[in-house]
């Protein structure tokens, strides 16, 4: 049996097995043998399994056959228990996920559990599987999963995420408010792996928030030599365009010097007084220009990265250099070409070289050419002109005419060996050399009759319309120098007219003009034969053309002045081209980029910003570093029973107040209601030890002690009451505060918010979000309003009316806020008189919840209707202080705005409540087994919500 199995197995894994057929055909073979071996199923089926994606799979995705007709036998495999085969399963997937997305869409659930896995490898891949299905209702999951991903412990997960970011922003835009956040985030990540993905995504979804670099500019500037070399070429690339936002030009000095000599040069004598004077008053404004330290330090640390073995690293280095360093230290990366004379042989191009290498070859070639080396150059392009690359070819052609334009002496040579190439078997060659002779000609036509006779003679025998063209544009052009040739030429041409393309149509109808004015006694009947046929012909540019002409070379009655000036228009002098390198002008893209390898404006290309005129803040790019300090901890009462932590630090003479750590720990669970009044008892002693400390006014002091012995008899009378409430328990009194605006950020204005679980009663269907503005200035603060919200659709906000704060004031406010059942962000501007702050109020999903009142047989009833594909069921482990029915009925109804529905079970604890906005039930079941576990349950008609709550609430409880 085992020698059968693994007889089917190398068949599966050989060369010639690896057709869609053979593999499904092993596969019923391998079902189908269960009876006949005696060999257990699943060892079979696990070894199949092993065999398959360790060998056949990776072969056909790497051969480029087409997997996904296994879609469906792959995806049930991901829940495999072998690491080997998972990390196998998610290559497949994410390589067939967008194409099959209704597939992968009923293993989101497995991907989420993979999210939790053990293995970093694990995690990686089901973020990148899940980031590849392309399907705009799994959004919400994929923004959770990334944000998660962000605060993973391995570095490799983080990176991750980081990739994952400019896939989400592909497919929904609207995100991109969040993923900055996650983005700046990952920018504070000081792991080296994570650097360049967090700047690539950051170069997609937000390259214009220069800010988001400012505190990181260091750090990313010393651990650039640790990146990896792509993610090196990604932050050498951004931070060249920030060094050009934030430094100043260094080269600056130099264009003032030039300026101030050019004027000294052209000042008269009367002049120079006046001149003094203002020159005096200019440099006394004008600063010597010193060089920032952080431009240096980039500079610096960039320098070693020239040794990388990576071609794309050295380039982004140089470019760098060329665009940010004083011309001084440009040598480094760059040296003039003459260097090179030596090495000319170095620059000879084989014939293995690409096509883009030669012509690059060949410009080298052409720059270094002098008196002295040009025979050895023209000699090796005649080689070059065999070559069967056709490219190639005529790129040698115009390095000739180039040659032959720059260097004078070797003119005459480059023409003749231009004319020996006109009787090439090539049509190519014969086209290009023509084109390049005409160029040459019209810099000494008078001198190369012979060659315009010879190229006469030839039309007859070229074949490609450009090359005709030019034919026909030189022996009008100098049809003076050829008489007796040119109305030959004419007189042939006009017999094979009609079958001529345009652009050799448009030459004869020249030819024949100018022909005409110069000799018309021989070719006036010609001219007026190849106008008739230019009249009639399909085109009408060369009707057009035909019907000008006419007018303006044969006077009649109806003819303006203009036919007075015929011969001024037709026979005018023309300037000789200027043959110049194709990389020529090119200063306008920046150095290395594609758009200055094509010489055209590239899809995604960002231009270069322009060197500031005054140099920016550097203070921007400080980042704090936290002193040792002494602190005391305290508790305050806020709103409604919320916890405010509060952090006394000593700094010299100042005290901050910080939201942080709790010297006396705030307890939040009803089971430990009398150790949870005496520390906020002991709290609220401190609060006064520490207000007396820090020098407050005695009267905000009494009125506060006031306002916390009523807020302490009414916790204490509410916290009786809950204790007595065992089978009916309303939402825990626990109010979480969260930061809105800093009081740094804010200038002294600190903005906090909670949601207070009321209803808000201009409208039912809002969330009432309760705000606390806190005045810390000495001024104060008028017009604080809201403007500008920007919400994502479907969502309302009921702003709160304008109000003002004294120095040292607080106030609270209620606003109204309808987040459409969804966890968005509402994004909008706090505005003061003096100032804005953009801020976001982002709710947890167990706030977008109302209680509801349901008996025991209403709320199985309810359950019943939501069965299926709206029911989650997870199981967990309960955590240590999760001892009784009431510790968990705390846990539930603090991370969800839930009511207790009543139950006769001891064992199970039941919960209902409705969203806010849309009114759809969710119901709760917890029931506890033996030996700490739980299973819970969580019914909703809308699965997003339900998700995200069976996560929240399953934390709380193994906490």
């Amino acid at each position: 049996c085992c020698i059968r199995s693994d007889s089917i197995a190398r068949q599966a894994i050989s060369a010639n097995a690896l057709e869609m057929g053979q593999i499904c055909e092993m596969r019923l073979i391998f079902m189908s043998g269960f009876s006949v071996f005696s060999v257990k199923p699943y060892a079979v089926h696990q070894y199949l399994n092993v065999t398959l994606f360790v060998c056949v799979f990776p072969q056909m995705i790497a051969r480029g056959k087409n997997a996904s007709d296994l879609f469906p036998a792959v995806v049930k495999n991901v829940a495999c228990k072998n690491i080997e085969v998972k990390k196998l399963v998610y290559v497949y997937l994410v390589r067939y996920a967008e194409e099959q997305q209704d597939l992968a869409l009923l293993s989101i659930s497995t991907f989420q559990r993979g999210l939790k896995d053990p293995n970093q490898l694990i995690r990686a891949s089901a973020l990148r599987v899940l980031s590849s299905i392309r399907v705009t209702i799994i959004v919400p999951i994929m923004m959770l999963a990334i944000k998660e991903a962000a605060s993973d412990m391995s570095p490799y997960v983080r990176k991750t995420a980081a990739h994952a970011i400019p896939k989400l922003h592909s497919l929904d835009p609207e995100q991109k408010d969040q993923l900055i956040e996650v983005i700046e985030k990952l920018l504070a990540d000081k792991t080296t792996l994570v650097a360049g993905s967090v700047v690539m995504a950051f170069e997609e979804v937000c390259p214009d928030r220069i800010d988001l670099i400012h505190k990181n500019y260091r750090k990313l500037c010393n651990l650039l030599i640790d990146v990896e070399e792509w993610g090196q070429v990604v932050i050498i690339n951004m931070l060249t365009r920030y060094a050009r936002t934030q430094f100043l030009n260094p080269n600056i000095n130099e264009s003032l010097l030039e300026e101030s000599s050019e004027k000294a040069f052209y000042a008269s004598d009367d002049e120079e007084d006046e001149d003094k004077k203002a020159e005096a008053a200019t440099l006394a404004k004008r600063k010597p220009y010193v060089m920032d330290p952080d431009h240096r330090l980039l500079l610096r640390n960039t320098k070693p990265l020239l040794q990388s073995r990576n071609a794309a690293v050295v380039m982004a280095v140089a470019q760098l250099y060329f665009h940010l360093a004083p011309k001084a230290e440009v040598g480094i990366i760059a040296k003039a070409l003459g260097m090179f004379e030596p090495y000319l042989k170095s620059f000879y191009i084989r014939s293995t070289d690409p096509t883009q290498i030669k012509i690059l070859k060949l410009e080298v070639l052409t720059n270094l050419a002098n008196e002295t080396n040009i025979s050895t150059i023209l000699r090796e392009f005649q080689t070059y002109i065999k070559s069967m690359d056709k490219d190639f070819v005529a790129a040698s052609i115009q390095a000739i005419g180039r040659c032959a334009t720059n260097i004078g002496e070797v003119r005459d040579t480059c023409l003749n060996g231009l004319v020996q190439l006109l009787s090439n078997r090539d049509e190519l060659v014969v086209a290009e050399s023509v084109v390049v002779i005409k160029k040459l000609l019209q810099m000494q036509p008078e001198q190369h009759s012979d060659i315009i006779k010879h190229m006469a003679k030839l039309i007859d025998n070229i074949q490609v319309p450009m090359a005709r063209a030019s034919i026909l544009w030189l022996i009008g052009e100098y049809c003076e120098h050829v008489p007796k040739i040119a109305p030959d030429v004419l007189r042939n041409m006009a017999k094979t007219f009609t079958n001529e393309e345009d652009i050799v149509k448009l030459q004869i109808i020249n030819l024949a003009a100018k022909l005409y004015l110069t000799n018309s006694k021989q070719t006036k009947l010609l001219t007026q034969y190849v106008l008739n046929l230019a009249k009639y012909d399909q085109n009408y540019d060369i009707r057009d053309r035909a019907r000008f002409i006419r007018q303006l070379i044969v006077p009649t009655d109806k003819s303006g002045a203009l036919s007075k000036y015929a011969k001024k228009l037709f026979l005018a002098l023309k300037p000789a081209p200027v043959l110049q390198s194709t990389f020529k002008d090119r200063d306008h893209f920046q150095l290395g980029s594609l758009s200055h390898l094509l010489n055209a404006k590239a899809a995604g290309y960002q231009e270069l910003p322009d060197w500031p005129e005054s140099a920016p803040d550097p203070s921007v790019r400080n980042v704090e570093v936290k002193d040792s300090v002494c602190a005391r901890r305290t508790v305050l009462t806020g709103p409604e029973g919320a916890g405010v932590l509060l952090l006394q630090t000593t700094r010299g003479s100042s005290n901050i107040l910080f939201c942080q750590m709790s010297h006396v720990l705030l307890h939040h669970s009803h089971s430990e209601q009398s150790s949870g009044t005496e520390d906020r008892k002991r709290g609220r002693k401190a609060v006064k030890n520490q207000k007396s400390a820090s020098e407050s006014e005695s009267e905000s002091e009494s009125s506060e002690s006031e306002d916390e012995s009523e807020e302490e008899s009414e916790e204490e009378s509410e916290s009786d009451t809950d204790i007595r409430k065992k089978k009916t328990i309303a939402p825990s009194g626990s109010i979480k505060m969260y930061e809105l605006l800093h009081r740094i950020t804010g200038e002294g204005l600190a903005v906090e918010y909670c949601f207070s679980r009321q209803p808000f009663s201009p409208d039912p269907n809002m969330v009432a979000v309760q705000i606390q503005f806190t005045n810390n200035t000495n001024s104060e603060t008028k017009n604080l309003h809201i403007e500008e919200p920007r919400l994502q659709s479907g969502m309302r906000i009921r702003e709160f009316t304008e109000i003002g704060l004294q120095p040292c004031e607080s106030v609270t406010v209620v606003m109204g806020i309808d987040f459409c059942d969804s966890t968005q962000a509402a994004n909008f501007q706090l505005c003061t008189h003096t100032r804005k702050f953009f801020v976001s109020i982002q709710p947890p999903v167990g706030e977008l919840m109302t209680p509801v009142f349901l008996t025991e047989n209403d709320f199985k009833k309810e359950q019943g209707k939501l069965m299926g594909m709206n029911e989650i069921s997870e199981k967990l482990m309960l955590g240590e202080k999760c001892v009784n029915e009431h510790v968990i009925v705390e846990r539930v109804t603090a991370t969800a705005n839930l009511s207790r529905v009543p139950c006769g079970s001891e064992k199970e604890c039941r919960f209902a409540g409705k969203t806010v906005s849309s009114g759809c039930l969710v119901l709760v079941t917890v029931p506890t087994k033996e030996g700490g576990g739980a299973q819970l349950t969580v019914n909703c008609e809308k699965m997003l919500i339900g998700t995200l709550l069976v996560k929240d609430i399953m934390q709380a409880l193994s906490q």
